[in-house]
């Protein structure tokens, strides 16, 4: 299958930000505007544009708080005015008001070049919804770039990394992002119980189809093949607590794209999980160490898991409680290195999970330092909103997105960091490389795995 590489940017002497495979071949902006006005039709998203049109200012307050803007200097990376792109296309082309003026002062509205523009600048944002800590006002600029991305996804206009992998999560024959066959996953996981043996001297077993299990557990489905410490990690806790948990073959991927660019594969994607869950009788949703996934499903599992949605938890509150009640044992001297944590801001921005990991790092690291900028107030990786699997912008990612995160790690004067996100694991792991920063990078349940006591 061909790949056209399409320059979305602007400005001629720029390198394409991202790849689009099989791009719209006629006037795109009529398709825009219909697939603009089919969501606003069928969804609820006409309220919030009319409230943000109508409310809207750019005093500019966001950019103190964009990592983007802060190293591009550009104008355009301010995140009101990414903002502003969308809301006049709405103002010009879905409000009366607007459809009068542009009747008397003969304005076009919306162009190709003013859609090259926005296109690009909606995959410049990392999604991080930082700014809206800052906004007067309470815009959600975050969700006004998700809305814009839907758009251009009904007409084509989409990297093409995230448009393969939800193709294949969504009609391809092992319903997951990366490909991985079942029976792949299960010989990783009999491998992974052979270490768990090896390392603990206990039989800690990863329970697969057990029926009427209390959690089900989806896990980035990466993580089967790249985190296998975070994997035997949570094993482990799942064990010393006693927790009635499963695997599930029919569907194993907690990977949810959707909640990137589309409402429509975010509903599709959390369906399959909720039929999952059903199919075996279990009563809760176990997410693993992945930012994107847990958020996914904790706000949008309600409206589209059907009937009586399962209740969706964290690992890291899983693991906190257990801690809490007293059912993880750790060995204080196992780990001395100089620890610092990254909050992802899929669980970290709204207040989520904040505090549950910093206790249970003290508990047992005697040397645990504080990121600058921690907490609901974090930086982003550099990585958000889907860009950490646009390979193609990763020059870009690596001097402009998360430089941010590189001075953070590098001030931190820390050995290790803990991120408990797939995304922002991957997006770390090449920022330290990037910038040559003496520090690794670790999953919580990876510290969790050295330190903990089974019997």
């Amino acid at each position: 299958m061909a790949v056209a590489e399409v320059a979305i940017e602007k400005k001629p002497d720029r390198e394409p930000l991202y790849y689009v495979e099989n791009p719209p071949a006629g006037p795109r902006v009529q398709a825009f505007l219909d697939a603009f006005a089919a969501i606003l039709r069928h969804s609820n998203y006409r309220f919030v544009m009319d409230l943000y049109a109508r409310t809207a200012a750019q005093c500019g307050r966001c950019a103190t708080m964009c990592q983007v803007y802060q190293f591009s200097g550009d104008p355009e990376d301010i995140p009101c005015h990414r903002s502003k792109l969308l809301l006049d296309v709405y103002r010009r082309h879905f409000t009366w008001n607007g459809s009068l003026r542009a009747r008397l002062w003969n304005d076009p509205g919306l162009t190709e070049e003013k859609l090259d523009e926005l296109a690009e600048s909606l995959w410049k944002c990392t999604a991080c919804r930082r700014c809206s800590l800052e906004c007067p006002l309470g815009l959600d600029h975050g969700l006004i770039t998700h809305l814009g991305r839907w758009v251009l996804s009904e007409i084509g206009i989409i990297p093409k990394a995230l448009k393969v992998s939800v193709r294949e999560q969504l009609q391809g024959k092992t319903h997951n992002t990366s490909a991985v066959p079942v029976k792949a996953m299960l010989n990783s996981l009999e491998f992974l119980e052979e270490e768990l043996e090896e390392a603990t001297g206990v039989a800690v077993k990863f329970p697969v189809d057990v029926e009427g299990a209390e959690y089900v557990f989806f896990a980035p489905v990466s993580d089967y093949l790249m985190e296998a410490d975070t994997l035997m990690g949570i094993a482990a806790v799942m064990h010393a607590a006693g927790t009635s948990w499963t695997i599930g073959t029919g569907n194993f991927d907690g990977i949810n794209y959707g909640l990137f660019y589309s409402d429509w594969v975010l509903g599709e994607v959390l369906g399959q999980a909720a039929a999952e869950i059903r199919r075996l009788g279990g009563k809760k949703m176990l997410i693993g160490e992945c930012g994107h996934a847990s958020r996914a499903a904790k706000a949008f599992m309600p409206t589209f898991g059907g009937d009586n949605p399962p209740p969706v938890v964290n690992i890291i509150e899983l693991t906190h409680q257990a801690l809490r009640d007293g059912k993880l044992d750790f060995d204080p001297d196992a780990v001395t290195e100089r620890i610092t944590y990254h909050d992802p801001c899929n669980i970290a921005r709204s207040g989520w999970i904040v505090e549950q990991p910093r206790e249970i790092l003290k508990s047992f690291c005697k040397n645990y330092v504080e990121m600058s900028d921690g907490g609901k107030a974090n930086y982003c990786c550099g990585g958000g909103g889907g860009s950490v699997s646009i390979d193609e912008m990763n020059p870009y990612r690596m001097t402009v997105g998360g430089r941010r995160k590189a001075e953070q790690l590098r001030a931190s004067g820390a050995d290790i960091v803990i991120a408990p996100c797939a995304n922002c694991k991957k997006q770390i792991r090449e920022i330290i490389d990037a910038h040559e920063i003496p520090i690794e990078m670790m999953g919580l349940h990876d510290l969790v795995m050295r330190a903990i006591r089974l019997k």
